[in-house]
This record gives C-alpha cells, structure tokens and sequence, in this order.
C-alpha cells in the first residue's frame, strides 16, 4: 500500500523528534494516537541521517551519518520508524553517536519498504536481468551472512546492476563475485523514500528512475 506524501512527511517528522527527544531527555518519546491508520500497518523501514561535508576537492555534499532499520514488517510503521530513527542516530556501528549539537545540521530520510521477493533464476549469471537499479533495494544472504542495500544506494553511487549485486555481497561479507555462484540467496524489494530537502524543511518523496524518452521515429 501507497503512502501519501503527508504520511511520508509526518514519518519524516516523527523520526527527527524522535531522535530530538532522545538525544536531549535520554527516552523514547511515544507514538502520537492520532496517527493515520496507513502508518499503524506493519511496514519494515530504515532511517537514514545524512551530514552537510565539505570534501576534498571543496564540493559540499549530503554525506552518510547513519543508517538503520528493519528488512521485515515486524511493527507498527509509526513505531518501527521511531526505533529505526534512534537507532540510526546512536547504534549504527560505522559512526559515534550523533549528538544534538549536530540536529540542525543534518537530514532525515525514511525508507518504507515493500515485502521482500526472492529473485529465482535458472543460471546466477541471470540475476542482473531481474534486478533494476532506481527501482529495486537488494537483500543477499549466504548462511549468517546477509546484506541490505536500499534502492537509493545504488542511483547515488551510478552503479549498474552487476556492481550493485558486488556491492551487496562486500557488504555483507562475501566475495563480490559471490552472486555468480548458486549458494547465495537473493531478494528484491522496491521502496517510498521521504526526505527533508534542508534540516528541518520540507519534506519530499525522492524518484529515483526516470524512463529514458522514446527516440527519435
């Protein structure tokens, strides 16, 4: 099910008051009661916080301050999003702990997910034919191994389809050929993404494909 882009910001909101609160009174605010019922739906979710940097060639970019979230609907949308959005901001192995002198500098991001599909085909090497990038997030498992890679990953970067699988199975520790092989576990999954355009701004539903333009006749 659709979520409309006033739902999609109030997530967006709920998740930087969520982690505003946290940050400041050491609790887990509550979910509002008067939440739309699309958001009490089981949904999985991930939170992404990103931080205004200067790089080294002096380029400002939006640039990765953490991310987390649930793969499965296990909770409420609304309670899923503010557990992701405090675990993003403070759990996320890859960074410290934002703090709140960092909340008016950064964005928040929410990432609704569909349910996983497995992607079945006969020989591996076929995997990229089923996969689309700016369409599909990918799950990889092999064993105790498994990654996620949100559909936006792969648009940011410009990878195509084979890169994305690659980049799936490093991040998830494998070789990055691992797709190639019949043991792995693939699964595609497409996604809502609802962004703040500005700390604390407006908020937007992100497309990320475009269908190329017919050519010329």
């Amino acid at each position: 099910m659709s979520l409309s882009l006033e739902e999609g910001a109030l997530l967006v909101r709920m998740a930087r008051s969520a982690v505003s609160s946290y940050l400041t009174t050491g609790t887990k605010p509550s979910v509002p009661e008067s939440i739309p019922n699309g958001l009490r739906e089981k949904r999985a979710v991930f939170v992404t916080i990103r931080k205004l940097v200067t790089d080294s060639e002096g380029v400002r970019r939006w640039a990765l301050r953490g991310c987390l979230g649930y793969v499965a609907p296990l909770l409420p949308l609304a309670e899923a999003t503010v557990n992701a959005a405090i675990a993003a901001a403070t759990r996320d192995p890859r960074f410290s702990p934002l703090t709140a002198q960092e909340l008016p500098h950064v964005i928040f991001e929410v990432t609704v997910l569909s349910e996983l599909e497995p992607v079945e085909v006969e020989d591996p090497r076929d995997y990229p034919r089923e996969i689309r990038v700016g369409v599909h997030g990918l799950v990889v498992e092999k064993g105790l191994a498994r990654a996620v890679l949100l559909p936006q990953i792969a648009v940011e970067y410009e990878w195509d389809e084979r890169t994305f699988l690659s980049q799936a199975c490093v991040k998830a520790g494998l070789p990055p050929d691992a797709w190639e092989f019949g043991d792995l576990k693939v699964y595609r999954f497409t996604a809502q993404i609802f962004a703040e355009i500005e700390p604390q701004g407006e908020v937007i539903e992100r497309q990320l494909y475009v269908e190329e333009a017919p050519g010329p006749c």
